[in-house]
């Protein structure tokens, strides 16, 4: 775009320049904008004259998210020329660019220089709060709020009950809702939100049958509520319902949320509809964060093949298509394919640093020692980015993995900055893996000094111990958490049939067709046992946190246990309640036991069965008697 009519004129009045940086700002054209800005620069305006534009090109920086541009213009603004809005552009600028503790110092530097505060900056300083957790500088602006009288500001209250929602303040969420004289659709929305995340599907429906009015989002709010609660069916009848007889139409962020809660859920059949509907309604050019979510849900609902389908039709992609591939391709422990597709993605798109947490994934799940080390070593001189702590806890995973233990001390301790949990949590349950006792103990002892209310990390060297015959200190270390009153995390399993969740603990006796679930557990023991199975009782060392102590349960009563893990009971559900030779998919949110991997590899061969299990770490497709793993997580 030429602007030769104002080169022409150089005398002209820097009024008739406003209307075009705020047409810049509206449409976010920062080239075009920052050509009026040079222009403005070199025709001569008088310092008067450019004094007067600094404000609107602040605001046309902040819109366009220039915010070192915008930094440097609100500096060279005079503090008896800066208004209000100048203020709020600057701050809602650091909230858009993930800045919000900048944000935050700007609005106090706006109260010490007694600023008139209105409700826009209010609305953005609850944003930040929500943004971040902060519900101790929420409830200070809570208190601004009184003070200075926007109690009747819908939009600030709106902004206020989202804070206390994404804080879990949910009994301050409903009192400031309860206060509220004017409520509009966006209010009885942010409630639903809250109510649905920390009070449940439950209350979060009778409230939605309460809203006067429901846009898109309560609906989808709705759904995605039922769907990641596990509500399927409901979810399902709740969205033909704002479909097909409300009417609405799903847009790209509608159909993203919900593909995103599938995802969470593992729920591929209301995954599969979303996908069909997305289909229909955008043909083949299938947006690009619609495609993205699609291929990540079939992933993490363990169809990688269809993912893998997905991503080959979609028109275009960009790094997160590609990272949400590789990732995908990671989980299911198909290290070679995600590397075979690498050189692709180089030729499309520029990789970034979540592009090789996801190849150094691969390279971890797969044992690709030296193809991992390559990637890591040549990140900074051959791609450009700088290690960050989650490259060095895939390199700590992938070399603890293969036993070279000694390695991955060796780079934790060249490590440029601290370790953190996640990589020292990696080095224990190498240990664990290689029994590296003492090393454990040591490792123990930091992780405890971060997080010690971390049962996993007690209960993982209380097992080491057992393991090696020190039933004392296990025993030992048992007795801190019950002293502590922290209790270990119960391993839960689910599986969808017929629209349904059902979930499994292990010893699980409350579901209804428990007898059926038990007898067919005992066929599938005698089975296994025929098979060859035998019951690896060191998968039962540590039987929880009652006080129940390893030398009171007997051999018999170990292997027992063990065929009550959840994902057994989960598995024996699902050959009942499906055809044969129907794939199973099994949802965990813990780490798949050795006993149980060893077991489902046997039941897979002698039901003729293809079992899927998705545990906390990675996918295990276990057919004919082997797992996609080659043992190796």
């Amino acid at each position: 775009m030429k602007w030769p009519i104002l080169q022409a004129f150089p005398s002209f009045s820097p009024r008739y320049l406003r209307p075009f940086l705020r047409l810049c700002a509206q449409q976010s054209a920062l080239i075009i904008g920052k050509k009026l800005h040079a222009l403005i620069l070199t025709t001569g305006l008088s310092a008067t004259q450019t004094s007067f534009l600094l404000n609107t090109l602040l605001h046309f920086y902040a819109s366009c998210g220039d915010i070192l541009s915008a930094q440097k213009l609100f500096v060279e603004i005079p503090h008896s020329c800066k208004d209000i809005a100048d203020w709020t552009a600057l701050m809602s600028s650091f909230s858009r660019q993930n800045r919000p503790h900048d944000a935050l110092r700007l609005f106090a530097q706006m109260l010490e220089n007694s600023i008139q505060i209105d409700d826009v900056p209010m609305v953005c300083l609850f944003s930040v709060c929500a943004w971040l957790r902060d519900v101790g500088v929420g409830s200070q602006g809570h208190g601004c709020v009184v003070k200075m009288g926007f109690e009747g500001k819908v939009k600030v209250s709106n902004a206020m009950m989202d804070m206390y929602g994404k804080c879990g303040m949910v009994r301050e969420m409903r009192r400031v809702f309860d206060e509220m004289k004017e409520k509009n659709v966006v209010s009885w929305t942010v409630v639903l939100d809250g109510v649905l995340k920390w009070e449940g599907v439950r209350s979060g429906r009778l409230l939605f049958d309460e809203m006067p009015e429901r846009n898109e989002v309560a609906w989808t709010i709705m759904v995605v509520g039922c769907v990641g609660s596990g509500f399927s069916k409901d979810g399902f009848l709740l969205l033909s319902e704002m479909v097909f007889h409300w009417g609405f139409k799903l847009n790209h962020i509608t159909l993203c949320s919900l593909l995103s809660a599938c995802a969470q859920s593992g729920d591929v059949v209301m995954g599969r509809w979303v996908h069909v509907y997305g289909l229909k309604l955008m043909g083949t050019e299938m947006d690009i964060m619609v495609g993205t979510a699609t291929l990540d849900m079939y992933a993490k609902c363990g169809r990688v093949d269809t993912a893998v389908k997905v991503f080959e039709c979609m028109p275009r992609r960009n790094v997160v298509s590609w990272n949400a591939m590789l990732s995908g391709l990671a989980m299911h422990g198909r290290g070679r394919v995600a590397l075979d597709m690498f050189p692709r993605m180089i030729e499309e798109v520029k990789p970034d640093d979540l592009t090789f947490i996801a190849v150094l994934s691969a390279c971890s799940h797969s044992g690709l020692i030296d193809q991992g080390s390559y990637y890591f070593d040549n990140l900074e001189s051959l791609y450009g980015i700088t290690p960050k702590i989650d490259h060095y806890a895939c390199m700590v995973d992938l070399l603890g993995r293969a036993g070279r233990l000694e390695d991955a001390q060796t780079l934790i301790n060249q490590m440029p900055i601290p370790p953190n949990e996640v990589v020292l949590g990696s080095l224990l349950g190498s240990c664990n893996s290689h029994g590296k006792l003492q090393l454990a103990e040591r490792v123990l002892q930091k992780l405890t000094e971060m997080n010690p209310l971390n049962t996993e990390y007690h209960i993982l060297l209380s097992n080491m111990y057992a393991l090696a015959g020190k039933r004392q200190k296990a025993n030992s270390l048992r007795k801190v958490l019950t002293t502590k009153g922290i209790r270990k995390v119960p391993g839960m399993s689910s599986i969808h049939v017929d629209g349904h969740v059902h979930q499994f603990s292990a010893g699980d006796k409350s579901h209804p067709r428990t007898q059926e679930i038990y007898l067919m557990l005992d066929d599938m023991v005698r089975r296994l046992r025929s098979a060859g199975y035998i019951p690896n009782p060191a998968s039962q060392v540590f039987s929880g946190s009652d006080g129940i102590e390893d030398d009171a349960m007997d051999l018999e009563e170990k292997e027992q246990a063990l065929f009550s893990h959840s994902e057994k009971l989960a598995v024996c559900f699902g050959l009942l309640s499906t055809k044969p030779g129907t794939p199973l998919y099994i949802f965990k949110n813990l780490r798949i036991c050795q006993d149980c991997h060893a077991a489902l590899k046997i039941v897979s061969k002698i039901y003729y069965r293809e079992i899927v299990v998705r545990d906390r770490n990675r996918f295990h497709c276990f057919k004919q008697g082997s797992c996609s793993c080659c043992d190796f997580w």
